[in-house]
């Protein structure tokens, strides 16, 4: 079982946080939903999903856990402007942790500098501030570059969920996964 971490925010892609949340659970996992302040109320872009955060990315550290889960949506633009969201997001690849980011998600990766060099996906809005950031930027359902797991819509949420669940199996990030476009590239941690 791992220890599992969807940071979130108001205005979430619906599907990005239900279709990985529920998948990762069921496969026996630990999820917890973590925001920028525990106990806060947040309702999804379309209106479908009203959650609870549990944790405040504040009182959270990459120890905590094994993975990051990053949904799209409107979520990671008012991530990226908090201090403790990207400190987490930022400590949980220098610890090597999986980070998995879905349609806008890569936006809180630039936030956090982890995208220079890497080979990434998104929603395509979000391609030139991603290649502007130093990302080589691919269409693809889903990318493995290192220990970031990244993903283009909800389209593509099922590949992603496997993905992750995939990578977390191995122990460490470096395995091929069949349905998807792989790098080796790990830059050094910050």
């Amino acid at each position: 079982m791992s220890k599992i971490a969807i940071l979130i925010d108001q205005m979430f892609e619906d599907s990005e946080f239900r279709v990985p949340y529920d998948r990762l659970r069921s496969a026996g996992n630990q999820v917890d939903i973590v925001g920028r302040q525990a106990g806060a109320e947040l309702v999804g872009k379309q209106g479908h999903e009203r959650i609870t955060v549990e944790k405040s990315a504040g009182e959270v550290s990459a120890n905590d856990y094994d993975a990051l889960v990053i949904p799209g949506g409107y979520s990671p633009d008012h991530l990226r402007t908090d201090p403790d969201a990207v400190r987490l997001t930022r400590a949980m690849a220098g610890a090597n942790k999986l980070i998995a980011a879905v349609c806008h998600g890569p936006s809180l990766l630039i936030e956090a500098e982890l995208v220079r060099g890497r080979q990434i996906t998104s929603w395509p809005s979000i391609k030139t501030d991603l290649v502007n950031a130093g990302a080589r930027w691919v269409d693809h359902k889903i990318v493995v570059d290192g220990n970031i797991i990244t993903s283009r819509k909800p389209d593509d949420l099922r590949a992603f969920s496997e993905a992750i669940l995939h990578e977390l199996a191995d122990g460490v990030p470096t395995q091929q996964y069949t349905a998807t476009e792989r790098t080796d590239h790990r830059p050094s941690p910050r």
